[in-house]
């Protein structure tokens, strides 16, 4: 159960609230966030007391059980939220009418590579990198990033093109690792139930992607971001990355449907990841399209220079010269429906 407390409580009847409430037997736990005051209270049969403290004079409103999110719902905040990555004039906006395109490689390989890759997005007007030093793959000997050996390279790239950084964490020291290097974490397919690194990530303002779980439903994506925002960091941007379904020709099945539906159900912007998706170059441009008509706020993409030499997911990237068709064709898509490139 979640309790909407009057913002302007003192810390002492809030205090003597959550003592109340224990001692019929539950535990509670303070949470602020976009200027709201809750109360999460857990424990079994929670229903007998919502009635009563609906009465209390200091509650606006008691969420019971059954709804498992709060924060990222439109209950909460009922214009959609706008994310900044980035500071000054070097800055992109997720949920707004532009829809920023995220590029790069699966994964850094080396600092010749990632370089280039970097100076030709940039070139077709890609303001955010896709700087990968941590790979979770399904198989242990599949290449796994080069790991804290690539941080240099990550400065070099920023310090040459000025582009925004995205990198994935798998865990929490690897996000302490990385925060002063990156513009952005991205929490993968396998770590959306990965709650202490979700409760981690929560801890810190660095912006997150989080990638719905190849298995999860919508309101389990939405929990998951619960997660980061109730432990005080309001910067999430979800992603629609492909769940798994029984069609064999694609890799994953890209849920358009799950684009407006989230938008129904949330404030929070909301991109696609049509390359983990499909898995297949010749697909990317078609389902990007689909989802920046779908209401899409934005496009992370794999990007590669010679895709056949890629050390992984080759097969899924696109190269330079098609990125920037893509971005032609998708100008027209985003302008039929009221956004930008």
């Amino acid at each position: 159960m979640i309790i909407v407390l009057k913002s302007d409580l003192s810390e002492e009847k809030l205090h003597r609230l959550a003592e109340r409430i224990e001692s019929n037997g539950f535990y509670t736990r303070p949470v602020s966030q976009y200027s709201k005051l809750l109360l999460s209270v857990d424990g079994p049969n929670t229903e007998k007391i919502a009635k009563e403290v609906t009465k209390w004079q200091d509650v606006e409103e008691v969420i019971d059980g059954h709804f498992p999110y709060y924060l990222a719902s439109r209950k909460c905040i009922k214009t959609n939220s706008v994310i900044k990555i980035g500071k000054g004039d070097n800055q992109v906006a997720f949920g707004g009418k532009e829809i920023p395109l995220i590029a790069g490689p699966c994964a850094i390989e080396t600092a010749e590579t990632a370089l280039a890759i970097a100076e030709k997005v940039k070139e077709a007007g890609i303001k955010v990198f896709r700087g990968m030093l941590f790979k979770p793959r399904s198989s242990p000997y599949s290449f796994q990033g080069i790991g804290k050996n690539g941080l240099e390279i990550l400065d070099e790239i920023k310090r040459r093109t000025g582009l925004l950084i995205v990198t994935e964490v798998r865990e929490s020291s690897e996000a302490d690792l990385v925060s002063d290097h990156v513009d952005v974490f991205q929490i993968g397919t396998r770590n959306m139930s990965n709650f202490q690194l979700l409760k981690h990530v929560g801890q810190t303002n660095k912006p997150v992607i989080l990638k719905r779980g190849m298995g999860s439903n919508i309101v389990e994506l939405l929990c998951a971001a619960e997660y980061i925002l109730s432990y005080g960091n309001p910067n999430v941007i979800l992603c629609e990355r492909g769940i798994r379904t029984f069609e064999q020709y694609t890799r994953f099945g890209l849920d358009i449907a799950a684009i407006p539906s989230v938008k129904e159900l949330s404030h929070l912007p909301i991109i696609i990841d049509p390359s983990h998706s499909s898995g297949k170059s010749s697909l990317v441009s078609a389902l990007t399209m689909a989802g920046i008509a779908a209401g899409a706020d934005g496009v992370i993409m794999e990007v590669h220079d010679n895709p056949e030499k890629a050390f992984s997911d080759g097969t899924e990237s696109i190269t330079p010269s098609q990125l920037k068709e893509l971005i032609k064709l998708g100008k027209k898509v985003a302008s039929a429906v009221d956004r930008r490139i």
